[in-house]
């Protein structure tokens, strides 16, 4: 039986050989030498933010025109789905370097139930594509009147305004 040293780190180097042939598989082109290495996607980054009354999202989204996108509600499932072509000139250019990201894209967002699908309001502002999506009532906060010694609220003020006259 042979002893074989253990060394942790050949597990970190086998994952990052494999992490890096992925990364290099996805970057190369599925076609001829017309498509670029940067038409395989992207996926726009996203902020999510609440308050009380809605749900707001905010897609980066550069260079997109409007009818490039599409948002869709079904299923309580926010999809939001484009397009950014790359836009080839007839004479020959010489880029040294193409970083900005092309092709399509998907993002799906599980809403929570609380959400009300029918009121959905969607903006598009230099770059930003913004969703908000407004609460049920009843998901919304309420506030409540706090009645002192056993009177409510509505008693209590009564009471006041008498002993004012």
């Amino acid at each position: 039986m042979a002893i074989t040293r253990w060394d942790p780190f050949r597990e970190v180097a086998t994952l990052q050989n494999r992490m890096n042939s992925l990364f290099q598989d996805f970057s190369r082109t599925q076609g001829g030498d017309d498509d670029l290495p940067t038409t395989t996607g992207f996926v726009p980054p996203v902020d999510v933010y609440e308050d009380g009354q809605k749900i707001v999202l905010k897609l980066e989204v550069p260079g997109m025109k409007q009818e490039d996108l599409d948002v869709r509600i079904e299923n309580n499932t926010l999809t939001v789905r484009g397009e950014r072509k790359f836009e080839k000139e007839e004479k020959e250019e010489n880029f040294h370097r193409i970083e900005r990201r092309y092709g399509t894209f998907f993002r799906a967002f599980t809403l929570p139930t609380t959400v009300d699908t029918e009121n959905v309001k969607a903006s598009y502002d230099s770059g930003i594509l913004k969703l908000e999506l407004d609460k049920r009532a009843e998901a919304k906060p309420k506030q409540i009147k706090i009645g002192v010694n056993g009177a409510t609220p509505e008693t209590r003020t009564v009471e006041a305004s008498k002993t004012a006259a």
